[in-house]
């Protein structure tokens, strides 16, 4: 894989370290944490409503929003990329990581 979320999580801490007028990256910063995470959370909405539609070409952007809204929530946390690489490699190596599904989890 390239370093794609890399360098854009690194504008990302640019934007936040050197404010640029227009800029929308600046714009969820000055607005704060409630605003970030209203926007996680209506991307993550449109990711799921998109996905349930089928429409790849929709997905695919709706996916690419929530990843940046994502890291732009790191960014303003101080939650380093490194770490949530760090967490999926550890996941990665664990076997048997089945976890007991709820009621609800078996009627979808």
């Amino acid at each position: 894989m390239d370093n794609t979320f890399q360098q854009l999580y690194e504008v990302i801490l640019d934007r936040r370290a050197h404010p640029q007028e227009g800029s929308y990256t600046c714009y969820l910063f000055d607005k704060g944490l409630d605003k970030i995470l209203k926007k996680v959370g209506e991307e993550c909405a449109e990711t799921v409503i998109a996905a349930k539609n089928g429409v790849e070409s929709d997905t695919v952007g709706e996916i690419s929003d929530l990843i940046y809204h994502l890291l732009v929530m790191m960014a303003d946390q101080n939650i380093p990329l490194a770490a949530v690489e760090a967490e999926l490699g550890r996941r990665s190596l664990k076997i048997g990581n089945l976890k007991q599904f709820h009621t609800s989890d078996h009627e979808t």
